[in-house]
């Protein structure tokens, strides 16, 4: 089975909204690098639970930390590790990240990317979600920025109208 390795947004912003089950759902268990782990407990909130109680959410070590310092000028410390986990995993891995900087490095390296909303677009195909348009609705209320435009092609690729 393929390995999901999910940075800090998703999982932060996909448990503000009460959708983190959705990852298990779709990949039965997910991969998080330590630093992702650091960031997403160090405050101990809501999301901090739901991470640190989900059985289903594996935290694993990046073996090779040499390559670390090629990253830095323009990613997050999770982000790094997640790529960097992908990459000692090997070519099916999939990962999923939000920022776009980190999405671009990832594809340049050859990774698969998809991000949240990614997750939930094929959440809807496989029939978990009955709806994307409320999830949207919801992340945008936590802060999760869409566009108009990119709102838009998500609800036209959802088979949704736009309200």
């Amino acid at each position: 089975m393929r390995k999901v390795i999910v940075n800090s947004t998703p999982l932060i912003i996909l448990c503000n909204i009460g959708k983190l089950e959705i990852l298990k759902e779709m990949y039965g268990e997910v991969v998080i690098p330590q630093a992702v782990y650091t960031e997403v407990t160090v405050k101990k909130d809501s999301a901090c639970q739901q991470v640190v109680s989900a059985d289903w959410i594996h935290v694993e070590q990046v073996k090779d930390h040499s390559e670390k310092k090629m990253y830095k000028a323009k990613l997050h410390e999770g982000e790094v590790e997640v790529m960097m986990l992908a990459q000692e995993t090997g070519k099916e891995a999939l990962v999923v990240i939000d920022d776009n900087a980190a999405k671009k490095t990832a594809k340049y390296l050859g990774l698969t990317v998809t991000g949240t909303v990614g997750v939930l677009l094929k959440a809807k195909k496989r029939g978990i979600l009955p709806e994307i348009r409320p999830v949207l609705e919801s992340m945008k209320r936590k802060g999760f920025y869409i566009s108009g435009n990119v709102e838009q092609m998500i609800l036209e690729q959802a088979k949704e109208q736009l309200s």
